[in-house]
């Protein structure tokens, strides 16, 4: 894949996070009522009128929306999200310092989901029209019912209350920790809220998996290769999943969007300090600036994902990229 392509695939990839950012700017401005309560949430109720027009002012708010949009972007380009209403700190600071938390629990959430998702998938693919196959269809499905507060609760439910084995809130003990405790804690801390999100997004790639898998069992190729003696494993995951990595890349950017509002509801329930639990006490605080950041920043983090998947795509398969040309 040269320059070029990169280049061209780009330009949608802009366009779609030009209009994130332009719908990030125009909800409060669309929205019944003022503007002015968007941005600063309840306290604007208290305010005089001379407060409200230097308020305006202040935010340019009384400025034409051209010149507003255009103070916009400028802020963007520099990285400027705003001054949180309940922090009253900027929104870019709050973010970069809830962001880790988030990464060390989405990351690993994504990888397992995909992983284990694939290899049930496969298995299920194996076992077509058999009791095993059903068995699996039933509980995935079941799983992916289930919201993901529900998932939560009942792992706090089972290890935490009834067994005791695990914490049920927090990162980090009351007390904080230090030295060879630090990443154990840490570790106690994660198993549950990453438990609740690989169970939350297992059924996006145990589906797509499972369709893909069971096309690929169909070809011409496996059957040679039963012939030819190979064992189990080596057809179905030397073989028959190679075949299917490509659906299966795709999944795995849609478990990456399916975990931007996954991780919300599951930091909200274990009080995990990432930018999920922040979204949710700013939608208490009616912190706007700060939802916005907040939106960016996951708009932006799915969409350069489906970017890499397609870049990815196409270089595991240049003939897609050659039919799109």
């Amino acid at each position: 894949m040269n320059n070029q392509t990169v280049a061209r695939k780009a330009i949608p990839i802009a366009m779609t996070v030009w209009v994130a950012f332009t719908l990030n700017f125009a909800l409060p401005r669309l929205a019944p009522g003022d503007p002015l309560d968007y941005m600063l949430g309840d306290e604007v109720a208290t305010f005089t009128v001379a407060q409200r027009t230097a308020a305006n002012k202040e935010l340019g708010l009384n400025a034409p929306l051209p010149s507003q949009y255009l103070r916009y972007l400028r802020g963007l380009a520099t990285a400027d999200l705003g001054h949180s209403i309940r922090y009253g700190r900027p929104v870019r600071g709050l973010l970069a310092e809830r962001m880790g938390w988030t990464l060390l629990l989405a990351l690993p959430a994504a990888v397992l989901s995909l992983v284990t998702g694939t290899a049930l998938g496969a298995l299920a693919a194996w076992n077509r029209g058999r009791p095993r196959e059903t068995g699996l269809l039933a509980g995935i499905l079941m799983l992916d019912a289930l919201p993901a507060f529900w998932v939560s609760m009942l792992l706090i439910a089972l290890f935490s209350v009834e067994l005791g084995w695990l914490p049920s809130f927090g990162a980090l003990p009351p007390g904080g920790a230090h030295g060879v405790a630090l990443p154990l804690e840490v570790a106690k801390r994660l198993v549950m809220p990453l438990a609740a999100l690989v169970l939350a997004t297992v059924g996006q790639p145990f589906m797509v998996a499972r369709g893909a898998i069971t096309s690929s069992l169909g070809e011409d190729y496996i059957q040679t290769a039963q012939a030819k003696g190979l064992s189990t494993s080596a057809v179905l995951f030397g073989h028959a999943l190679r075949a299917s990595t490509l659906p299966i890349l795709t999944s795995f950017a849609l478990t990456l969007g399916a975990l931007a509002g996954g991780v919300v509801v599951v930091e909200t329930v274990f009080a995990y300090p990432g930018v999920g639990r922040l979204v949710f006490d700013a939608i208490r605080a009616r912190d706007y600036p700060l939802l916005q950041g907040a939106f960016l920043v996951f708009a932006v983090t799915v969409i350069l994902a489906n970017w890499a998947a397609e870049l990815l795509y196409e270089r595991l398969d240049p003939r897609v990229g050659e039919e799109r040309r």
